[in-house]
């Protein structure tokens, strides 16, 4: 079994407030995971600031190759959205 899990900080502009920036990411996550319907994705820190957010990405399988390309791909499809700047990102992959 491969396990890939990765963290990415997410910055925007333009929130006034929590609210907006909640239903950015919501919006994100549920149209992520429409497009990569076997991955596991949340926002997980940086809740209370309403200008950056902190997602955690997991996806498992038994082919690393696989696992590293869905990340990369997950990845570049927020990239590509336009509405976010994408700050550190942390990505690993386990064998177990």
């Amino acid at each position: 079994m491969v396990v890939g899990i990765a963290r990415f900080e997410l910055y925007m502009s333009g929130n006034r407030s929590l609210k907006d920036k909640r239903r950015l990411i919501k919006s994100l996550v549920e149209r992520a995971r429409s497009k990569f319907p076997s991955i596991s994705m949340t926002e997980v820190d940086s809740l209370d600031l309403k200008d950056k957010a902190t997602i955690g990405l997991g996806y498992v399988s038994n082919d690393a190759s696989l696992v590293n390309s869905v990340l990369d791909k997950v990845i570049s499809y927020i990239e590509s959205t336009g509405n976010f700047r994408m700050g550190e990102k942390e990505m690993e992959i386990l064998h177990f």
